[in-house]
């Protein structure tokens, strides 16, 4: 039995991004931060003092943020853009198409607050379509990170990868669990071995997923976690290998059940392996005003909601 994986308190993931960002700035001359007025939320504070040369405060101007950056990296800068995902995605959009996504410029764009766990600003400010509408742009990459730790090394990644990337990450403090040296972009990571139902999820639901199967194993079912922290490009082996082995799963994220990961699984396996595949995520609705955990029990994508998906699609399994 793999276990990959080792709890190390609670920490935001945002400060993953601000910390690492400091970093690839001070081994990159190339590095450019701008931000949208959100310089504190983005956790690009530390990176606008000890660059301030390097480092645009735009203002509420996000159309405007994504234009310089295309042209930054045209002149071989590496730019990262920061604001809320809602901000950072449906905002902008058209800027993203037609500046970055249609010339595959070489933009970070870097989306903290993102689905419900954002809280009390509502639902205008959170998001849970971005990562739909970013997937379906050619040539874009789709990361949503789990932990403090995974956000620190994937904002350090995409600084090597020459493409348009979308980065998204949370407000909240969640578990700090992956180990280091874990992300590689493109990349599968698993988390647990298991025989009887898989669980794939992303973001802050990884997680909740792995508490799921610890208690699940009590009660006699083995799931195998898989930890799928980049979108797009989905890894499709490691996806195949593990629902070849149980004939079933779940997919855990916070976003749309539409246009999420799990339609995108759902996808790969209705070409290459029609598979069971049961969904936890928030169906079809905007988010509401809230504490963070209150509104993922009410949309129903807590640790407990995957429990009772994998006894539901577990018992279907058997009983086939």
């Amino acid at each position: 039995m793999i276990f990959n994986y080792k709890y190390q308190g609670l920490k935001q993931t945002r400060l993953g991004f601000g910390d690492a960002l400091v970093k690839i700035g001070e081994n990159n001359d190339k590095i450019i931060a701008l931000c949208a007025d959100l310089t504190e939320s983005l956790c690009m504070t530390n990176f606008s003092k000890k660059f301030p040369k390097r480092f645009f405060q735009i203002g509420i101007a996000e159309s405007n943020m994504i234009g310089i950056a295309s042209g930054l990296s045209i002149n071989g800068y590496i730019p990262y853009t920061g604001t809320f995902a809602n901000f950072s995605t449906s905002r902008v959009y058209d800027q993203i198409r037609q500046s970055v996504s249609y010339s595959n410029k070489n933009v970070k764009i870097c989306a903290s607050h993102s689905g419900i766990s954002l809280g009390e600003d509502g639902a205008t400010h959170q998001s849970l379509e971005d990562i739909g509408l970013m997937k379906m742009l050619p040539g874009m990459t789709v990361i949503n990170t789990c932990d403090y730790n995974q956000t620190y090394e994937a904002t350090i990644a995409i600084s090597k990868y020459n493409g348009p990337v979308y980065l998204r990450f949370g407000r909240p403090e969640v578990a700090n669990f992956t180990k280091k040296n874990s992300f590689k972009i493109g990349k599968a990571l698993l988390l647990k071995e298991g025989k009887d139902v898989t669980i794939i999820s992303t973001g802050h639901l990884v997680w909740e997923s792995i508490e799921a199967a610890n208690f699940l194993l009590k009660e006699g079912i083995d799931c195998e976690v898989i930890n799928i922290h980049t979108i797009k490009p989905l890894d499709e082996k490691f996806i195949l290998k593990s629902v070849l082995k149980t004939r079933c799963l779940i997919t855990a994220e916070e976003h749309n059940y539409i246009g999420g990961l799990g339609e995108s699984i759902a996808g790969l396996l209705s070409k290459k392996l029609p598979t069971l595949q049961y969904f936890v995520a928030v169906n079809d609705m905007f988010g509401e005003s809230g504490k963070p955990k209150e509104l993922m029990k009410k949309y129903k994508i807590t640790t407990k909601d995957i429990i009772k998906k994998v006894n539901k699609i577990f018992k279907k399994k058997i009983n086939k």
